[in-house]
């Protein structure tokens, strides 16, 4: 899955390079979203932003999302070197998610987002 999903995308970005006019803007930018994409990936790097959690503590902290879905969702930011799965020899074995200095790199992205949502929000609902 991996391998696939590196493979895509750079097939992907040889197409966009090879179009004419292809700024060198989108690309980063693709790869970006690529990465953030979905509903669920910004509030768990938030909710790890805080402190490192285990499973439930993430699950409790972020409404309606599915074991199954963070469980997907945790794999993918950690294959992309945003979190890491810390294992404890305990009994039992305690596991707990942590954002990585990588993944804190992100903090000025989440925060434009955050202000750009609520003046977004404000312009559209014409609520100040």
């Amino acid at each position: 899955m991996l391998w696939y999903s590196i493979r895509l995308n750079e097939m992907e970005k040889q197409k966009a390079e090879k179009k004419p006019g292809c700024s060198e803007i989108i690309i980063p930018v693709r790869d970006t979203l690529y990465v953030i994409n979905g509903k669920w990936k910004m509030p768990i790097i938030g909710s790890l932003m805080q402190g490192s959690k285990r499973f439930k503590e993430l699950e409790r902290s972020i409404p309606r999302i599915t074991p199954r879905m963070l469980s997907k969702e945790l794999r993918e930011l950690e294959m992309n070197q945003l979190i890491v799965r810390k294992v404890y020899d305990t009994f039992p074995v305690t596991i707990e998610y942590e954002i990585t200095e990588y993944g804190f790199s992100l903090k000025k992205v989440l925060e434009a987002m955050y202000e750009w949502g609520i003046e977004h929000r404000k312009r559209i609902t014409g609520k100040k």
